[in-house]
């Protein structure tokens, strides 16, 4: 006869499914948190004993090497033979029962002991939404038990998301903090900053678990869903492009040789006169693609995205966001309303106090995911503003950094097609 004996503890582990432990006994024991079926473990083998036990590990035996030491000898003294199949110890094997590899066994309990009472505090400051170790990222203080807006901080960091908002570059808003402030980051930090959950009243942890609303944020939800378009619309540009001062930067390819087009300026000896062309980096052709006017290209580019963006957007399938978008919005609204019952379950002492966080946590981590689905989707009001910006006077009457901004938050692409020695261009948008 053979019996099986694992331990979980609900705050580290997910709990093993006793087909998935791939062991063929008669019965498996299985802890959750406190070691009940393992006192029953031992009733059971003082009036029937078993051949042999599996665990997992020595340590889940007990909370301590004292502890997993004494069941040692309990199970020798019964006779029964003990296998820790991941630890690749068997008590019926004298090579694996001597004294030296008791001793090495026992010192990798104590630091797998060492290391979990860590992980416990940690997964116990997670249960209550508490911010992770370390030092609070800038524009918050560590307040007792979430963080708190520092507010002679936090001006800068919002300063820095707002100009990032209204020009879409990292590196410009880089600069003005700079040049503001005296705030000098790298573009790294920014960069860390725009995706950072903090600055949007969540929590992240180093599982890889997020909790949302744990303190007050920075940002909106609005804008933090912009700024995620934002770099998904960036990381498609080569880089450097996103700063670019010409709107075109970075959007313009060749149709033929799929280079990317450079902006050149050329400026005229003793004259105010300057001539800005598109140039292809790196054309494989034997005889290279020539330069292209950018004036021209962008007065053909504006035509090109008021006749074509409306009917583009016409083509998407709106039915089916909505219904994603609704589908989402249940959910949320389910996960919320099992929220609300925790308080009363706790009352009516179903769910004891543990559980409960436990199960508060993965409803807010579920919560999360499902609201970081819901900001990628596309905003509701854009067929409307796709007639807004079908105007060329819109497109004119802007500045080229503002005139970049909308082209990107529409265009993947302008590709230019040869024709002898005309050329026509295509317009590859975002959606």
């Amino acid at each position: 006869m053979k019996f099986a004996y694992t331990y979980s503890d609900p705050l580290l582990e997910e709990i093993p499914e006793p087909l998935s432990l791939g062991w063929e006994v008669d019965r498996v024991y299985q802890d959750l948190g406190k070691r009940l079926e393992l006192q029953q473990l031992l009733k059971d083998c003082q009036t029937n004993a078993p051949d042999c036990i599996f665990i997992r590990r020595l340590e889940e035996l007990g909370d301590s090497v004292e502890e997993v030491t004494f069941l040692l000898s309990q199970f020798e003294e019964m006779g029964i033979n003990l296998v820790a199949v991941e630890q690749n110890y068997n008590s019926a094997t004298k090579a694996s029962n001597t004294h030296a590899n008791l001793l090495k066994l026992l010192h990798e309990i104590q630091q797998q002991k060492r290391s979990r009472r860590i992980r416990q505090g940690h997964a116990r400051n997670r249960l209550d939404a508490s911010p992770p170790p370390g030092k609070a990222p800038y524009g918050y203080r560590r307040g007792k038990a979430k963080y708190t807006i520092d507010r002679s901080t936090s001006p800068v960091v919002k300063e820095f998301f707002d100009n990032f908002l209204l020009y879409g570059s990292l590196r410009g808003a880089v600069r003005h903090l700079a040049k503001k402030y005296g705030k000098k980051i790298s573009v790294t930090t920014g960069r860390r900053w725009l995706s950072n959950p903090v600055y949007r009243g969540d929590t992240a942890y180093r599982n890889g678990e997020m909790i949302g609303d744990t303190h007050s944020a920075i940002i909106s939800r609005e804008e933090a869903a912009q700024v995620d378009r934002i770099l998904r619309r960036n990381s498609r540009l080569p880089s450097r492009t996103a700063s670019a001062k010409r709107s075109l930067a970075g959007l313009v390819v060749c149709g033929e040789c799929q280079s990317h087009f450079s902006v050149t300026r050329v400026t005229f000896h003793r004259q105010n006169k300057e001539y800005i062309y598109l140039r292809p980096i790196n054309c494989s052709k034997n005889k290279k693609c020539r330069a292209i006017s950018y004036q021209e290209v962008l007065e053909n580019t504006i035509e090109k995205v008021c006749s074509d963006l409306p009917q583009a957007v016409d083509k998407m399938n709106f039915p089916f966001f909505d219904e994603l978008k609704n589908n989402l919005t249940e959910a949320i609204i389910h996960q919320e309303q099992i929220l609300e019952q925790i308080p009363a379950l706790i009352e009516t002492g179903i769910l004891d106090e543990e559980t409960a966080k436990i199960r508060t946590y993965k409803l807010r981590t579920e919560i999360s995911k499902l609201q970081a689905q819901l900001a990628i989707l596309p905003p509701v009001n854009l067929r409307s503003v796709a007639q807004a910006v079908s105007i060329p006077q819109f497109w004119f009457d802007l500045s080229e950094t503002e005139r970049r901004f909308y082209f990107r938050e529409f265009i993947r692409q302008i590709e230019i097609i040869r024709r002898d020695k005309d050329w026509d261009l295509r317009i590859v948008f975002i959606f």
